[in-house]
């Protein structure tokens, strides 16, 4: 289905970098990107412990700022929204959380649905842009790769449409995979994942010059054998570029210069841009190849582009509407209460790993292993939580620990308020570093 023409001005918006140009330099770009498109409208056992106990709901909502999901619970007033488009919270109680999954979808008369596939190369931002979309950090988010070790199901549900996000780990080579010991998971949930898809974001980070000149090899052989499966091109993190015509460059290289069967005009919009040159991906990287095909570093079937600023949440916005119109007439698989697949103890644990990734230094946090040895509601109603955390050396345990405490304490103050605002409570959480026997 082709787009609707309104979302390529919104790509050409992004394109043209207006969220941090002058006008001047905006009225410059306007020109190459209209000829490209061709005018057309788209943290030593009994060591050490740390706790983080979170404050009153009241005094907690105040920190994440006006629109933050506490303030929707409890009655504040919300910029720029309705109290319908509350994101809903998960439940502290898994028994809970496992009900609501099995309940019966509320759907309206005619509803409609779309399960979304986000692959990508390992640390392309496909978490983050899962959480902006959900409205709420209920997946894992670091700068290391592989903070995602299995796919994990987030829903979105908006008046009769409701959209089933798939976010996949990074696809892998098996040779990776065996030389790094790593979970079958990461190898094998990208691909179960294509099965029930019905359209595909290829997210690319532009900002990584070592991985932004071609869609991986991986990902390519996916999007090969789910050729039926329409998919769109996300370029992640467009600010970070210096020269904006890098984005013209790897829109041509990423697409094979072909976007909803229509061939870009990469040669007019270079010279309207006043013979600005940049060195080709091949020329760049001479190593750059795919998987069947030595010449082939993009895709040529995307059906649309989209290009995210880390400055801005128009962008995301722009998007999760393309998305929602791309929603069939179908019924609802989940309950409109229903956020994520995932269980209360694996959000925390999970939760625990991505500050783990954040803080610790090289392979230090991989080695760590977690175990939840007190999960219960306190006498005021707030989430007790008792994690150990067991390290195979003494010099992970002082690492872990830091100097005076200091790094564990930050670890669980983090972890606790990124908590409260998945889980709608106050959270009571302590972590303890054990040396693993």
């Amino acid at each position: 289905m082709a787009a609707p023409t309104w979302y390529g001005a919104g790509l050409l918006r992004s394109v043209l970098g207006v969220w941090h140009l002058g006008p001047q330099a905006s009225r410059e770009w306007k020109a190459p990107l209209r000829s490209l498109l061709g005018c057309q409208k788209r943290f030593v056992s009994c060591v050490v412990g740390t706790s983080f106990s979170g404050p009153r709901l009241a005094s907690a909502s105040r920190n994440y700022g006006q629109g933050s999901a506490l303030d929707c619970l409890l009655g504040f007033p919300q910029a720029n929204s309705s109290p319908t488009s509350c994101v809903p919270a998960v439940s502290m109680y898994r028994d809970e959380q496992d009900l609501l999954l099995v309940r019966p979808p509320d759907m309206a008369e005619n509803p409609r649905v779309l399960h979304v596939v986000l692959l990508g190369a390992p640390n392309a931002g496909k978490s983050t842009l899962s959480n902006q979309l959900l409205g709420r950090k209920v997946f894992p988010v670091s700068k290391k790769v592989h903070t995602t070790r299995c796919q994990a199901l987030g829903v979105i549900t908006e008046k009769e449409t409701q959209l089933i996000l798939l976010d996949t780990p990074g696809i892998i080579s098996p040779a990776k995979q065996k030389r790094h010991h790593l979970e079958l998971s990461l190898l094998e949930d990208p691909w179960k994942s294509m099965e029930s898809a019905d359209l595909v974001i290829v997210l690319v980070d532009v900002s990584d010059k070592w991985t932004r000149n071609q869609i991986s090899p991986q990902v390519l052989q996916c999007l090969t054998q789910f050729s039926q499966v329409p998919s769109i091109l996300v370029l992640n993190k467009v600010d970070c570029l210096k020269q904006k015509a890098v984005l013209l460059e790897l829109t041509a290289a990423l697409t094979e210069g072909v976007v909803n069967g229509k061939k870009l005009n990469m040669k007019q919009a270079f010279h309207s841009h006043g013979g600005t040159h940049c060195p080709s991906p091949a020329a760049k990287n001479p190593n750059t190849q795919s998987v069947r095909n030595p010449q082939r570093i993009g895709w040529p079937h995307f059906q649309e582009i989209f290009m995210l600023s880390s400055l801005s949440q128009e962008d995301v916005k722009i998007l999760k509407q393309y998305l929602l119109a791309q929603a069939q007439p179908g019924p609802w698989e989940f309950h409109s209460g229903v956020l994520t697949n995932q269980t209360p103890e694996e959000i925390c644990t999970n939760k625990v790993r991505e500050k783990l990734l954040e803080h610790l230094p090289q392979e230090i946090p991989y080695g760590v292993q977690q175990k939840t040895v007190v999960w219960e509601e306190g006498p005021s109603g707030e989430l007790v939580i008792q994690q150990n955390l067991l390290v195979p050396k003494e010099s992970h345990v002082r690492t872990l620990i830091g100097q005076k405490g200091q790094l564990i304490s930050q670890i669980a103050q983090e972890v606790g308020h990124d908590l409260m605002d998945i889980f709608l409570c106050d959270v009571h959480i302590r972590l303890s570093v054990k040396l693993l026997k």
